[in-house]
């Protein structure tokens, strides 16, 4: 796979710890498009999948209620635009797609200490090399950008990358700043706490714990309109924000605070960074994971849906059996990337 090749250097990065371990969680995946299904021109050189498609644009916060609207994107298509034509303009050494990811989610995007050059690697980080194979020729083409979780969206709308490959979840109130792609990744959020510990999941047992999320993550932004609601404790404590997810792990095995709440795949995957901590409850919520870019950036939108479609006939497999199947199984429904419903161009 591409991860294999991963050489590019990442300016302005500091040392990565080598703590991590390969984990994810096993949630349920919607089933794959079926790889036989005709492609045909929409207009304007779109190539699309017959079945799932309906008319509009990319849902917005307004009518975007449930996670299936969220899956909701635009057409796939070949053809280039503004947007690729930039990118295909840069010259010399300038002539890369510049990517916001992660350097610290284990099998995810993460540098591994264990190569010569620390290089990066993950699920994310085939997917961004398949990308940048697609529109640029070579898969090695890619400026790597360390991106906080807070920081996705900013770094998108001020121009400072393409594109975000983060694990970032696609929301409603997202999708007024930026625009996704179809998922490839299904999720949902989880506790993560010690396994002597009385939290018993996402229930009345969180009442008077301090809890560890991300700031600017879902995670967040559920605990905080939960307890709004009165659906959470009153006296659940979660005033304890960090810049990036791993930093929650820290925290929790410092005793600075009782649990962490964030996507399953990344809970799973600190769970086994440690083996005194464990999963606690199901996953409450479903949540899927999409490339994010700028709003007006339709012809990359479209164009990286385009690459889905190749990519979860030719790719996405092989790189969910290299870093995840170990834990989420290789013939469960973790196994399979969501269906996304794309929406013609209208």
């Amino acid at each position: 796979m591409y991860a294999s090749r991963v050489r590019t250097s990442l300016r302005g990065w500091g040392g990565v710890g080598a703590m991590a371990v390969l984990c994810a969680l096993a949630l349920t995946f919607a089933l794959l498009l079926p790889c036989t299904q005709p492609r045909h021109d929409d207009g304007g050189g779109a190539r699309t999948v017959g079945p799932g498609l309906a008319n509009g644009s990319q849902a917005r916060a307004g009518d975007c209620e449930d996670s299936e609207a969220q899956k909701q994107t635009m057409s796939p298509s070949g053809a280039d635009g503004l947007t690729i034509d930039a990118i295909k303009s840069r010259t010399g050494a300038k002539r890369k797609l510049i990517v916001g990811v992660d350097q610290n989610s284990y099998h995810w995007g993460y540098r591994n200490p264990n190569t010569e050059t620390a290089q990066l690697e993950g699920f994310d980080i085939d997917l961004v090399h398949k990308i940048a194979e697609d529109i640029l020729g070579d898969p090695d083409a890619v400026q790597f950008k360390a991106i906080p979780t807070s920081q996705r969206i900013p770094a998108i709308k001020d121009g400072r990358v393409d594109m975000v490959v983060r694990t970032m979840t696609i929301t409603c109130e997202r999708l007024d700043d930026v625009a996704f792609s179809a998922p490839y990744f299904k999720t949902g959020q989880q506790v993560l706490a010690p396994k002597s510990s009385s939290v018993k999941g996402y229930d009345g047992t969180l009442a008077h714990k301090r809890i560890c999320t991300a700031s600017g993550s879902t995670a967040y932004g559920k605990l905080k309109a939960d307890r709004d609601a009165g659906d959470l404790p009153a006296s659940t404590d979660i005033s304890t924000t960090v810049p990036n997810q791993l930093d929650c792990l820290v925290r929790l095995q410092l005793g600075e605070v009782d649990a962490v709440v964030t996507d399953g795949a990344l809970a799973a995957s600190q769970a086994a960074q440690d083996p005194t901590l464990a999963l606690k409850g199901d996953a409450f919520t479903t949540e899927y994971y999409g490339v994010a870019m700028k709003k007006d950036a339709t012809d990359l939108v479209r164009r990286v849906n385009r690459i889905l479609v190749d990519y979860r006939a030719d790719g996405w497999q092989a790189s969910y059996d290299r870093w995840l199947s170990a834990t989420l199984g290789k013939d469960s429904d973790p196994s399979k990337p969501p269906a996304p419903q794309y929406l013609r161009k209208g």
